[in-house]
């Protein structure tokens, strides 16, 4: 039983909450490219936010890898899911939900950028709040080939990592307590995916 008294002992807190914060994370953010309905940004910024307040090595490299990772396989599902879809005469459920979620002035300007600058616009997409699934639905029309989408999204999910997580950093830089870091970011992330939205009212309202 002594074995059993190490193990326990020398396993701290900090490592159980990463043994089931990373896979947490991981299924979250796939969940949420493939339904969008998960904040799936301020849930990186509030893993970045724990991530700086441990004193594990690493620990923000491996957010960054998970988040990345799982938002890049999570957006590939989605477009051969869309793209088989688009081939099926009767489409499909994931293909309805693409297009419910991309408005037609939307999709028309994804559409326009998509074909006057090509992938840089889908490295843009998924820094804009809302954007991802317009240019999504502008590659699938354009019948682009899946290999071609990912080779453009992988960097877009990665600066889309990267954009949170500082998001976060800065967070849990400002608060001494990890919770307070968390707040800060949440509430930061849903400031940024409103704004453009309240910003296009007030225009037309005007």
């Amino acid at each position: 039983m002594s074995w059993i008294a190490a193990a326990t002992a020398t396993t701290s807190p900090e490592s159980a909450q990463q043994a089931i914060g990373y896979p947490s994370l991981f299924l979250l953010v796939l969940f949420g490219a493939l339904v969008p309905v998960i904040p799936t940004g301020a849930l990186v910024s509030s893993a970045a936010v724990v991530a700086f307040h441990q004193t594990a090595p690493f620990a923000l490299a491996l957010v960054f890898v998970t988040a990345s990772l799982a938002a890049f396989l999570g957006d590939v599902a989605l477009y051969w899911l869309g793209r088989r879809g688009m081939g099926s005469k009767n489409g499909s459920r994931w293909l309805e939900a693409i297009r419910s979620r991309a408005p037609e002035d939307r999709l028309e300007q994804a559409q326009a950028k998509l074909a006057d600058h090509g992938v840089a616009v889908l490295v843009l997409s998924r820094l804009v709040p809302a954007g991802r699934i317009p240019v999504m639905l502008a590659c699938l029309m354009a019948e682009w080939p899946i290999r071609r989408f990912a080779r453009g999204n992988a960097p877009a999910c990665l600066a889309w990592a990267v954009t949170y997580q500082l998001i976060g950093i800065l967070g849990g830089s400002l608060f001494s307590e990890p919770w307070e870091g968390v707040v800060a970011a949440v509430v930061l992330t849903v400031v940024i995916s409103v704004a453009p939205s309240l910003w296009r009212r007030v225009r037309a309202a005007s």
